[in-house]
């Protein structure tokens, strides 16, 4: 069967966008490449290497335009944590805009966040 891989995240500038989901939301590297003329950079939670965020370069005006807006007023991305709590307390004093704190209920614990950009991330932990 087939399955989602890669994700294409649109930035303006591809070193503080792996600056910030590197050092920041703690994923890993993967790739950081020239690809003709452009450049092939992409980054993962650790652990998964099953879907991975290729963070691309916007160049037209029409990409630019959506950078941070994707999903529009929706969480682009959701990822889980073992412990949305300690991550939350880890990510907060590095600068990590949070729309809030995390919330429990019967679906487990949650809280969204931006990325540099103003993209909304959901960081969700299973009950």
């Amino acid at each position: 069967g087939s399955q989602v891989k890669i994700v294409t995240v649109l930035v303006l500038d591809q070193d503080p966008a792996i600056e910030f989901y590197t050092k920041k939301l703690g994923f890993d590297l993967l790739e950081d490449k020239p690809f003709g003329e452009s450049r092939w950079v992409t980054v993962a939670p650790p652990n998964q290497r099953d879907v991975t965020l290729a963070l691309e370069l916007a160049t037209s005006a029409a990409d630019k335009a959506i950078v941070g807006k994707q999903a529009g007023s929706h969480a682009f991305l959701g990822f889980d944590t073992s412990n949305c709590r300690a991550d939350y307390q880890r990510m907060k004093p590095l600068g990590v805009k949070f729309l809030g704190e995390p919330q429990s209920g019967p679906w487990g614990t949650g809280v969204q966040l931006e990325d540099l950009y103003g993209n909304k991330l959901f960081l969700s932990q299973e009950p």
